[in-house]
């Protein structure tokens, strides 16, 4: 795919567009779909993947709400770095029912209440929110754990068992609670 066609502006996601991305077996061997860098703006069309891959690569993009997505029951991994994404859709766990992994790095994610649909997928192990206006409030990583309890891995940092306890602790907490209402 000639990405010089598409330099600098912004490209509707069509299905002839998805047809001619890259296709390939990533190196944890998982069918990939590269949706990288053509400045897309909105989600949409994700039917036409046929339910075919278990990764798709949005990073750098213009996207600005994760939403969009048909069930797509094999996808266990999205990356969504570098784009401008404010806003996370109810409708996610429901659409990507297996989601192990997702990428948000860079983005523009600004409150803790916009992480809890995540606690609806029961899959995922591996989060990523560095760079994103919520990533620096207080609170954000033991929040982060008690809202997703079966996540692994936060912002490439394992979470030890002590940040399990800590979060506990926190949320069990009169200030913990009043934390939660704020939220």
């Amino acid at each position: 795919l000639n990405k010089l066609n598409y330099k600098n502006k912004m490209v509707k996601l069509t299905p002839e567009l998805i047809q001619q991305c890259i296709q390939h077996i990533n190196p944890v061997r998982d069918r990939e779909l590269v949706m990288r860098g053509f400045k897309i703006p909105v989600i949409e069309n994700m039917g036409a993947t046929m339910d075919q891959f278990d990764t798709l690569d949005l990073t750098d993009n213009d996207i600005r709400r994760l939403d969009g997505f048909p069930l797509l029951k094999r996808v266990k991994c999205l990356l969504l770095s570098s784009n401008r994404i404010v806003r996370i859709s109810d409708t996610v766990p429901e659409s990507l029912p297996s989601l192990e992994s997702v990428y948000l790095t860079n983005n523009q994610i600004g409150e803790l209440h916009d992480l809890d649909v995540f606690a609806k997928l029961k899959r995922l192990e591996y989060l990523s929110m560095i760079q994103n206006p919520v990533s620096n409030m207080d609170h954000y990583r033991l929040y982060v754990i008690h809202k997703i309890p079966q996540l692994r891995v936060l912002d490439f940092r394992r979470i030890r068992q002590g940040e399990r306890e800590a979060s506990r602790k926190l949320f069990k907490s009169r200030s913990g609670k009043e934390l939660m209402k704020e939220v």
